[in-house]
């Protein structure tokens, strides 16, 4: 293959205004998450995958749903 069939991505100066704006949003964002400090360990919690996030409802070996 060449380099001829592969697309390019623009140049940050060539995408309209509202791209420019949403990449700079974008990075400011990366650079405020990075900026956090790391959520503490949590003591006492449920072993396993979050259930809110999973759908896995389960304790003592029986699945619960509400």
């Amino acid at each position: 293959m060449s380099d001829e069939t592969t697309p390019k991505a623009p140049a940050p100066n060539d995408l309209p205004p509202a791209a420019q704006r949403a990449l700079a949003e974008a990075e400011e964002r990366r650079k405020a998450e990075a900026a956090k400090a790391p959520q503490p360990k949590e003591l006492g919690g449920r072993d396993g995958p979050d259930p809110a996030r999973y759908g896995d409802w389960e304790k003592k070996g029986i699945a619960i749903d509400f």
